[in-house]
């Protein structure tokens, strides 16, 4: 197709300013209508109008190109221009049976799900549940015409006139969303779930901590463990909140699992470590540009507020002889790799090593789309700043630092080779078998004795996907692709 960038107008719709140029990605398009060349009339149907000034959103520019093509640039992070990743945008002013098709030309990573079928998602006023594009309609390729950066185009036809929809990189999970979420916990009077602030971002948002466990248990001589678990450093890794939102309702549940892990563990958990980059659109970085995964050695308490309140508290339990501080798991997205796995530390100590393995293990006889194939333990110099690796190095040789990752696109199940793309609920099921798999562990360390009933499995689960074993063995067939797929930094 002849590509007649040359000329396009692009206007504000409200103040009318010609905007555009290759150095217009400050801030997101607002309220932006795109116009064919030399247009000045009055907005007409099919003359689209782009929006990404909301929270989460993120488009940078539109160029017209043709009647039916746009090409879209991904706003960078703020104060980072390294990482253009996410994207979050409105369309409307549609025309009924409009078909176009958009070109996202800027994208900062060249590894992407997209080769492999991954697509966006969408939704519209009229269908407000999100839903994938269908993969046929996505296309991911090396593009001559943009300094031969990575393209992702994918056609789109506008059905509903009155529709506003609405485009993301993956199901956006929003710092109003979680506020929303914990308010209506709250709301609940929960006994056993304690909410404080443990500090402010540096735009002064929440930065939530969740206690949960059972304070009146009838046994208070026994020390309780604790596990910690943080989401959210990577602000566009989204699937990682609906992963924490399962583990939390699994733990407030009234499931007789749940109840049993209360009485004998703490739950912390942070469930948005990075609110500000979450509600700027950004994907990787801070408000102040930082990656803050790589700045747990040394958080600063003005540049990285939230890292540093968390880290300290993390440090002074550490310190503290009546807490037992075993599991430190931090849960991200992946963009090059399907199912969830796990990141894990190197250690000299062949028994730790092994100690190290067991979770991730029985994590995958409870969930069917968790590998341990593609589960691995590294020292890379450049994931020194990461909580995995500064944790590991801090606490103790009883205690294990995880990375939990999953993938922005599908899984696959033992014995299948067609992926299955998340969903909101499946990301969330992942949660609930993540929190399942404590109950597992703690009775091979014989904490808990197993005296519940026998109709109470903890990989009850199972009973709907299939045998057990037959989903912790068997999995290189889910990830025949994991030598093809290099790693990506988490």
């Amino acid at each position: 197709m002849e590509r007649k960038m040359e000329g396009s107008t692009t206007r504000d719709v409200e103040t009318g300013n010609e905007t555009g140029g290759e150095d217009a990605l400050v801030g997101n398009v607002n309220k932006l209508m795109v116009s064919p060349p030399g247009y000045s009339g009055v907005l007409r149907k099919g003359h689209l109008v782009f929006d990404a000034c909301f929270e989460s959103g993120n488009l940078g520019r539109v160029d017209y190109i043709s009647e039916f093509e746009f090409d879209l640039f991904i706003r960078p992070d703020t104060c980072n221009p390294r990482f253009r990743v996410w994207f979050n945008f409105t369309v409307e002013n549609v025309r009924e049976t409009q078909r176009v098709i958009f070109n996202v030309v800027n994208f900062s990573k060249t590894k992407s799900l997209y080769r492999d079928g991954m697509s966006p998602v969408v939704k519209s006023t009229s269908r407000p549940k999100w839903q994938r594009l269908p993969a046929k309609n996505v296309y991911y390729y090396r593009c001559p015409d943009h300094r031969r950066n990575y393209v992702m185009s994918f056609a789109f036809c506008f059905d509903r006139e009155d529709d506003v929809y609405q485009f993301a990189y993956c199901y956006p999970y929003t710092y109003s969303r979680l506020q929303h979420y914990l308010a209506s916990l709250d709301r609940r009077n929960l006994p056993y779930l304690q909410r404080e602030q443990l500090g402010l971002s540096v735009q002064q948002r929440n930065l939530d901590l969740l206690t949960i466990t059972n304070s009146d248990h009838p046994s208070p001589e026994k020390e309780k463990k604790l596990v910690f678990l943080t989401a959210r450093v990577h602000p566009g890794e989204s699937p990682a909140s609906f992963i924490c939102q399962g583990v939390i309702d699994f733990l407030v549940s009234q499931h007789p699992v749940a109840q049993i892990l209360r009485d004998h563990v703490i739950f912390k958990i942070v469930p948005m470590l990075n609110p500000d980059g979450v509600y700027l659109g950004n994907y990787r970085c801070s408000l102040m540009g930082f990656d803050l995964n790589r700045h747990w050695q040394d958080p600063s308490p003005w540049a990285h507020p939230t890292l540093h309140a968390v880290k300290q508290l993390i440090v002074q339990m550490n310190q503290d002889p009546r807490v037992s501080l075993e599991f430190y798991i931090d849960v991200h997205a992946h963009s090059t790799m399907l199912n969830g796995f796990m990141y894990g530390n190197v250690f000299e100590d062949e028994e730790r090593v092994q100690r190290q393995a067991v979770f991730p293990r029985l994590l995958c006889q409870n969930a069917p789309d968790f590998s341990f194939s593609n589960t691995s333990f590294n020292r890379d110099v450049v994931k020194a700043g990461t909580g995995r690796r500064f944790l590991g190095g801090l606490l103790d040789d009883t205690s294990y630092c995880y990375t939990l990752e999953v993938s922005f696109y599908s899984y696959m199940t033992a014995g299948s080779n067609v992926p299955v793309p998340y969903t909101e609920e499946t990301y969330m099921k992942l949660g609930r078998n993540v929190a399942r798999t404590f109950l597992d562990y703690y009775k091979l360390q014989n904490l808990i004795k197993d005296n519940r009933p026998t109709h109470i499995q903890s990989s009850e689960v199972m009973s709907q996907t299939g045998n057990a074993k037959g989903n912790g063995v068997g999995r290189d067939t889910a990830d025949r692709e994991r030598e093809k797929r290099g790693g990506v930094r988490h």
